[in-house]
């Protein structure tokens, strides 16, 4: 008789560089992929973090602390993390237009001088990749930001050839009053924006504003597929480590339709 086989367990660690205000995806990233593991038992996850300093989601503060993710990325590899997250979205998008192909590549040289090379995603390249692989050529989008960091956003976005039909800016200056913003209220905030001709919808174009627990209710009143930073940043965090990208309950896009979509080349 044949004994069965069984794979052995295996452990990715998990690093993330956020800003030392940001309380939202060290909770919804994590959330995200042990939630996957009911349908891969055999695959795990631990998390570690390094941060940056800023309160106020503003251009000068957002500046200082990108200077600062060279440091958080050695610290990271330190633990010699199998994939390192930049957990900030508009601040790699103020940097100018296609900076979260810099970012990757310069974040990802520290760690391979430090002996411990990572992939790196960045949560806005992720959001630009995600909505690619969607398929998604004219979105709508909700975002925390005052409107001037907000029509950056859109500008960024429109750069990489997706057209942002519709948006609101929530203009929420302080970052903890952000993740302190209610997911419930997202889909109802969604529903009110021109979406009818859009491909895809944003529910959070922001890490720290908390949206996972109501990106399926959203999809089902809008009838289209909804993402946000965080979806999209766990969805490229799991190819990078050449995973699956499947996890239930974060919308279609972790629905195991693009499990195996390619990275960004």
């Amino acid at each position: 008789m044949t004994s069965p086989t069984h794979r052995t367990f295996r452990t990715f660690r998990i690093g993330q560089i956020v800003p030392s205000s940001n309380v939202t995806m060290e909770t919804e990233v994590p959330a995200i992929l042990r939630s996957r593991q009911s349908l891969v038992p055999d695959e795990g996850f631990t998390f570690h973090s390094s941060r940056m300093r800023m309160t106020h989601v503003t251009p000068e503060q957002l500046k200082a602390m990108d200077a600062d993710s060279d440091r958080c990325a050695v610290e990271l590899s330190d633990a010699r993390v199998d994939v390192l997250g930049y957990a900030c979205l508009v601040a790699i998008m103020s940097m100018g237009l296609g900076y979260h192909r810099a970012a990757q590549e310069r974040l990802h040289l520290r760690t391979a001088e430090n002996g411990g090379p990572a992939p790196v995603v960045t949560s806005a390249g992720a959001l630009v990749h995600g909505l690619h692989t969607l398929g998604a050529r004219k979105i709508v989008l909700l975002a925390p930001y005052m409107r001037p960091l907000t029509r950056t956003v859109v500008d960024y976005l429109g750069h990489e050839g997706i057209e942002v039909l519709d948006h609101t800016a929530l203009e929420i200056p302080d970052n903890l009053d952000v993740a302190a913003h209610d997911p419930a209220r997202l889909p109802g905030l969604a529903r009110a924006l021109e979406y009818a001709e859009a491909d895809a919808v944003v529910l959070s174009a922001c890490v720290q504003m908390p949206s996972l627990t109501a990106i399926e209710e959203a999809e089902q009143l809008l009838g289209k597929p909804v993402v946000s930073a965080a979806v999209c940043t766990a969805h490229q965090m799991l190819r990078a480590l050449d995973l699956e990208a499947v996890a239930p309950g974060a919308g279609h896009l972790l629905s195991g339709a693009y499990a195996r979509a390619p990275l960004p080349q």
